[in-house]
């Protein structure tokens, strides 16, 4: 028996919705932390991502108008989006960030794609899904790269003005995260299209959580197609298909809507029973039946890369700047509960993981700048940039406490945080993302040999065997490789590369590499012994994903830090790049380790361990001191921090507002706050029962002049709007909601 029979019975079968996956997409930066051997070359070679002016233009007209356009506890509160508010993102073209200007459309970057849904989500959850759907998965995107020139030509027009709103169905009750079990179908048969007798498809579909659904003219559909009287000539079965169909053909059904967690985006169901569509409606014409999976999987990029990650950086952001100013401004026990170790662990944590976010933001639309989909990439970024959006909406809850949890229009949290499951939710959820699909994937992408080693096993091929020898022989030879490399490493770890110009970021480049190496180790391993039960082992392959994930976000950290931080302001973003990097490094090792101590053959693990020099924890964990200087340098007003909360755009009374002029009044307070601290101290005039008695006295005795007491009376009305909460007459707003109710 040769060996590729040996392997052909261990490893199962690749089904054609996993190689259409496999297939599609890129691999970039991934491939070499994947191999243990990092690329930061390739990663400082990237063209650094900014806005045109024309995209500019748009952030600071358009965009800065909606956002002062919107009223997001109006909103929370209503049944819908207002009409004057869709027909403002009808008419500046909001719909057609990613359609080409040749047909009408704006065709922004992906970072300004992402910039622009951020900044947005920061306002409202409910307006930046609105605007992110149309430029994600969907059929703007699918024309653009599948679709006919007859059908681009009518289409993508109609869809950059806003005359046609779009939604694509892709999710079945019976079908969710398992695209290949749709149950919707289209039979291959003829009917009667604008009075004559056509080929087409009579399709019978029923889906769900499809987003703007309800107000949609056209739909993008996905379902299998069956040819049993072989009218086109092949086999019966032909696999997921596209379709666009005008909400206006016969027996489509759009309408009735979900209530996604209160938020309120048009989000609902359409169904239809047995509708002939003409093989003209397929996207891409007949000859495009049965490559809808790849045409989807191949598009899922935006989705994944741009528009949800967006989602979970505006809410970080969003609750660093909040928290931030409010634990500058709120006091208790006589001090700014920032100056309590407590917060400032909490701050810290939210502070390093914002910097983090942005910095894997950035980096993740330039990936996708240059032209590339790279799947594992944008897998990683959705999940991880979901789940720390989560973790950093979590601690700043904690940090404002009640202030954070009574709705209303000066709570800068509340809508964020009822909307976060949504964007962790959806293109996948994330328990899917992180067990099955990022080193699920990468393992087949990312592995230099691997691929070709599966489909040279199953090949029918009569040189299969020698095939198949040439390549299990360079795969040796890679894993050999692998083991020396990170034995050296693990043993004289001084031997790392680092090509860093900056002192500080050698030891980290230098961890990254000694890690990388690792994984690379222990992917082989996987493989050699577990085989096809890897496929099953999820909770194994979602920690070798974690450590992908990982030293992908460490990269973007060094990257940030290296070319989007400015020398002068280097010393302000120390603390925030030390304290995500590590976090990122320490992640990834626990991982590595945790792998280790739940691999099932305890021999292997003892060879793993030998390999790799590893027994015991080696990364740089973050320290209290590191703790208390970024939670100090995350209450300053700096250029590092206005850097990183650029996405939030405070509207005059707004909440956003609201906090910043209590904490910008707080910063011109300091000196003289000292001043009145310093005399009570010294007895020149006794505290009052409130603050500004307090001030009263300290005029009285002289320590601050007229002006200065007035200027300190002007901060204490800010820091007291600012610590408030919204109240309301509930007996008027159940007579409201009954009413709204009643109408509806």
């Amino acid at each position: 028996m040769s060996i590729r029979t040996k392997f052909k019975k261990v490893l199962p079968s690749i089904s054609t919705t996993e190689q259409e996956a496999l297939d599609a997409g890129d691999v970039w930066l991934e491939g070499s932390i994947y191999q243990g051997i990092p690329d930061f070359d390739a990663l400082r070679q990237v063209p650094g991502a900014t806005l045109s002016d024309e995209e500019q233009a748009f952030l600071d007209g358009p965009v800065q108008t909606l956002i002062e356009m919107v009223d997001d506890f109006a909103i929370q509160n209503s049944l819908h989006l207002p009409d004057n508010i869709l027909n403002f993102l009808k008419e500046h073209k909001f719909f057609s960030l990613i359609i080409p200007k040749a047909f009408g459309g704006l065709e922004f970057s992906p970072y300004a794609n992402s910039t622009i849904v951020a900044t947005i989500a920061a306002k409202s959850s409910a307006v930046a899904v609105t605007v992110m759907v149309p430029n994600s998965l969907g059929p703007g995107e699918l024309l653009m790269h599948y679709g006919t020139q007859a059908q681009q030509d009518f289409w993508l027009p109609r869809l950059a003005n806003g005359q046609e709103i779009p939604c694509f169905a892709l999710t079945s009750p019976e079908a969710g995260s398992d695209a290949g079990g749709i149950p919707d179908v289209g039979t291959v048969t003829m009917g009667e299209y604008q009075g004559e007798q056509v080929l087409g498809l009579s399709v019978t579909w029923d889906k769900r959580y499809i987003t703007l659904a309800p107000i949609a003219t056209v739909l993008g559909l996905a379902f299998k197609v069956e040819d049993p009287q072989g009218l086109l000539g092949g086999k019966e079965q032909l696999g997921i298909t596209c379709a666009l169909i005008p909400k206006s053909h016969p027996g489509v059904e759009l309408g009735n809507r979900h209530d996604p967690m209160g938020c309120r985006f048009y989000n609902g169901t359409t169904r239809g029973q047995n509708v002939f569509i003409p093989m003209d409606f397929i996207i891409g014409g007949q000859e495009n039946i049965g490559r809808g999976w790849q045409m989807l999987v191949a598009c899922l990029g935006a989705g994944r890369g741009i528009s949800l990650p967006a989602l979970g950086v505006s809410v970080s952001q969003a609750s660093f700047k909040s928290s931030a100013e409010y634990a500058a401004v709120r006091e208790q026990f006589g001090l700014a509960i920032g100056k309590f170790e407590g917060i400032q662990e909490k701050l810290a944590d939210i502070a390093g993981k914002t910097y983090l976010q942005e910095a894997m933001r950035v980096l993740t639309t330039e990936g996708l700048g240059l032209g590339l989909k790279p799947s594992v990439v944008t897998a990683m970024a959705k999940y991880h940039m979901t789940e720390i959006g989560r973790d950093v909406l979590n601690s700043a809850m904690d940090i404002q406490a009640g202030k954070a949890i009574q709705r209303g229009p000066q709570n800068t949290l509340a809508s964020g945080y009822v909307a976060q499951p949504i964007a962790i939710t959806v293109e996948g959820a994330n328990i899917l993302t992180r067990n099955l699909m990022i080193f699920g994937q990468g393992v087949m992408r990312c592995h230099p040999h691997l691929q070709s080693m599966v489909e040279a096993i199953h090949s029918e091929d009569k040189d299969a065997d020698k095939t198949f020898n040439r390549i299990f022989k360079q795969t040796v030879g890679y894993s050999v490789g692998n083991s020396l490399r990170a034995f050296r490493l693990g043993l004289l770890p001084f031997t790392a590369d680092a090509k860093s110009e900056l002192s500080e970021v050698v030891e980290y480049e230098k961890a990254v590499h000694k890690l990388a190496s690792k994984l690379a180790v222990y992917a082989d391993f996987s493989l050699l012994v577990l085989g096809g039960k890897l496929k099953q082992a999820e909770m194994l392959s979602a920690r070798l994903g974690d450590v992908m994930s990982y030293l992908y976000a460490a990269m973007a950290s060094i990257r940030y830090y290296e070319q989007k931080v400015s020398s002068e302001h280097r010393a302000q973003a120390k603390p925030y790049f030390e304290y995500a990097t590590r976090w990122a490094l320490v992640n990834a090792e626990n991982a590595l380790l945790s792998f280790l101590d739940n691999f099932p053959q305890a021999a292997t693990r003892q060879l793993m361990k030998l390999l790799t020099v590893t027994y015991s924890p080696k990364m740089k964990k973050i320290n209290d001191d590191l703790v208390r200087e970024l939670a100090h340098e995350a209450q300053l007003n700096t250029q590092i921090k206005r850097q990183l909360t650029h996405l939030v755009k405070p509207v005059p009374g707004d909440g956003n507002d609201i906090n910043q002029q209590a904490y910008l009044a707080k910063i011109a307070c300091l000196p003289l706050l000292a001043k009145v601290k310093k005399g009570l101290k010294q007895g020149y005039f006794k505290s009052g029962v409130r603050f500004a008695e307090t001030l009263d006295r300290a005029r009285g005795a002289k320590i601050i002049t007229e002006g200065e007491h007035k200027q300190l009376l002007d901060y204490n009305l800010k820091r007291e709007r600012a610590i408030r909460v919204d109240e309301f007459d509930f007996d008027m707003q159940l007579i409201g909601d009954k009413a709204a109710l009643k109408i509806a």
